[in-house]
């Protein structure tokens, strides 16, 4: 099997390169992380820049010229963008997996 070595994201991962569509400055990030998840990521400071710092060393974000020196605006790159629709695509055939398993089931349904 020729697996992504990049796959899974973790949720937080997820989330942030979904964030980062639109470019946008560390703080934005966080509240669009806590949006998009209806709440339930909330990334602290330390949390959100450590990650940050990885998303760039895998080059999967990228940061992009600021007028303000003190707030760094980040993007989602190419290979960022695949990589999460590689796991939107893992996420969709372990869902369509699961509904078919459990129509086989006689218990209760495990998706709704």
């Amino acid at each position: 099997m020729n697996r992504n070595k990049y796959l899974p994201l973790t949720e937080t991962v997820y989330y942030m390169l979904l964030a980062l569509m639109e470019p946008s400055h560390g703080y934005a990030v966080m509240r669009q992380v806590e949006n998009l998840s209806g709440g339930q990521v909330r990334l602290a400071a330390g949390t959100l820049y450590g990650a940050i710092e990885n998303l760039l060393k895998k080059q999967l974000i990228h940061s992009l010229p600021s007028d303000n020196p003190r707030r760094k605006v980040y993007v989602i790159s190419e290979l960022g963008k695949t990589v999460l629709h590689a796991d939107c695509q893992r996420m969709v055939r372990m869902i369509q997996m699961t509904r078919e398993h459990a129509k086989e089931e006689t218990g209760p349904s495990l998706l709704p």
